[in-house]
């Protein structure tokens, strides 16, 4: 099915505006976001998370619950098998974040960031970092979050499991706040999004892999330029970071985190940053009435590019556009919206630490989207998260 939508009026209009802590001057109305035409991919999903395109153009997304799914170049689709036997989805953590390795085109690794099953009696290897689990991730059986490593076959039937890259990061009870988004990095490195856990000590906690943005080699080791050479870690401070972006030309690397009732962020990261979010006000309760960059209990924190002010609109993911047929909006940070039910567009300014320009587009009309992927050509693939009828789009400017 293929939609044109008219996109006339989306633009916010020309004012300064204060977006928490942050002043942004919106888009002038005489620039309009192109017409976007969309076309669904995948249809017949139950929340996927995530959507990546291989170099030989098939597209693999999936499904929270467990479950691969593809369109193939031929434009063949189905099912491709995987042993997800261990897979741990319970309320927001699953099968989460898909990654195609930098090298794919050559060694057919897919990267997955997911839920594991522990058992009574397992452990979670966490090197020098200790035991995330227990009281930190409301599991004492070795139930966490993993980075996995897979091979491909070429004709994307089967997903072959190499091994485990990353073990430990925490996962909350009922799945809480579990991430968890990967970027391969066009060097061969990985970042990592995670989440807290919904616990309150986790975020400011440099020994615990939750709550931070990681960066690692892809056999697990951590990379270089951490700042401490012997951890994963990248940047602390986070909330639930559920979407990384790669910024073209300038190489700067955004999150994009859910706030409480207020204050979604999107995130410029510098090494050893810490993004100020400390919900331990009150000693062992999760206290979510903190601001989500606190620079008072959190000297130096790094304010946010950009906020959502109060309410939130629930921002899981996003990327950047690219090409000239999006006009004066090419180079914009495309973010997906749940609550919102739309993709926000956000020009940002030169040194890329504020917004200069705003727009909304597909409002209303696909209903909650989860992740933004940047195709070769410039265009998107969305992914929507209703529940069920869940859709893989491919977003288009008509420029």
């Amino acid at each position: 099915m293929r939609t044109v939508v008219r996109t006339v009026g989306v633009v916010a209009a020309a004012a300064v505006v204060s977006i928490g802590s942050v002043s942004a001057a919106c888009a002038d109305p005489a620039a309009p976001v192109p017409d976007l035409e969309v076309t669904t991919v995948l249809d017949g999903l139950v929340r996927p998370w995530d959507v990546v395109v291989a170099p030989d153009g098939a597209i693999l997304t999936g499904e929270r619950s467990g479950r691969f799914v593809v369109k193939r170049a031929d434009g063949s689709s189905g099912e491709v098998a995987a042993d997800l036997s261990d897979l741990y989805a319970e309320g927001e953590t699953g099968l989460m974040g898909i990654a195609l390795a930098a090298d794919f085109a050559s060694g057919r690794t897919v990267y997955t960031c997911q839920g594991h099953r522990g058992t009574a009696g397992d452990s979670v290897d966490t090197g020098s970092l200790g035991s995330v689990t227990g009281s930190l991730g409301g599991n004492d059986n070795g139930t966490d979050i993993r980075v996995v490593s897979w091979t491909v076959d070429p004709g994307w039937t089967t997903l072959t499991r190499t091994g485990d890259v990353l073990t430990g990061i925490p996962v909350g009870e009922g799945g809480r706040h579990g991430g968890c988004r990967i970027l391969a990095h066009p060097d061969g490195t990985l970042y990592v999004g995670t989440g807290d856990s919904a616990n309150p000590t986790v975020p400011q906690d440099r020994t615990v892999l939750g709550g931070k943005v990681l960066h690692i080699d892809a056999d697990g080791s951590p990379a270089v330029g951490n700042p401490d050479p012997g951890s994963p870690v990248f940047t602390l401070g986070h909330r639930n970071s559920q979407g990384l972006a790669l910024q073209p030309d300038s190489g700067r690397l955004y999150n994009i985190e859910q706030g409480t009732d207020r204050d979604d962020e999107v995130n410029l990261l510098a090494a050893g940053d810490n993004y100020g979010w400390r919900p331990d006000r009150i000693p062992f309760v999760y206290d979510e009435s903190v601001p989500m960059t606190d620079p008072v209990r959190v000297p130096g924190a790094v304010a946010a590019v950009w906020s959502s002010g109060k309410p939130t609109i629930a921002t899981p993911g996003g990327t950047f556009v690219d090409g000239a047929a999006w006009g004066a909006w090419d180079g914009a940070l495309a973010v997906t919206s749940q609550q919102a039910k739309k993709l926000l567009l956000l020009q940002l300014s030169g040194d890329g630490r504020s917004v200069v320009g705003a727009a909304s587009v597909l409002e209303g009309e696909y209903g909650r989207l989860r992740s933004a992927t940047r195709m070769p050509d410039g265009s998107l693939l969305v992914t929507t998260d209703n529940g069920s009828g869940d859709q893989v789009l491919w977003v288009s400017p008509q420029g």
